[in-house]
């Protein structure tokens, strides 16, 4: 009697060996459903922490530029209590059109 791969539907006429081979394979199934949620606890983590310091890295960057840009510009170039001094000329007036 010759017996093609494809007719095989379970592997051992055992009904105990066919028990264990399915909860083997469930076990392997949810083994790997579970270090795989892990694995992807723990690389998402890296990542998060990998993004907050750079984010915190460029906030200080970008503190550090704007505190040096502050510096270097005259007291007579900063605004004082919000006032704009200058003078205008009206140079068309709507009255004689």
């Amino acid at each position: 009697m010759k017996y093609s791969s494809f007719d095989r539907g379970i592997p051992a006429g055992n009904p105990i060996a066919n028990a264990l081979v399915v909860i083997v394979g469930a076990l392997a199934i949810g083994a790997s459903i579970v270090l795989g949620f892990f694995a992807f606890v723990v690389l998402g983590s890296i990542v998060a922490v990998f993004a907050a310091i750079i984010g915190l890295r460029l906030w200080w960057f970008n503190r550090k530029l704007a505190r040096q840009s502050r510096g270097q510009s005259s007291p007579a170039q900063r605004p004082q209590g919000g006032v704009i001094e200058g003078e205008y000329h009206v140079v068309k007036s709507d009255k004689n059109s």
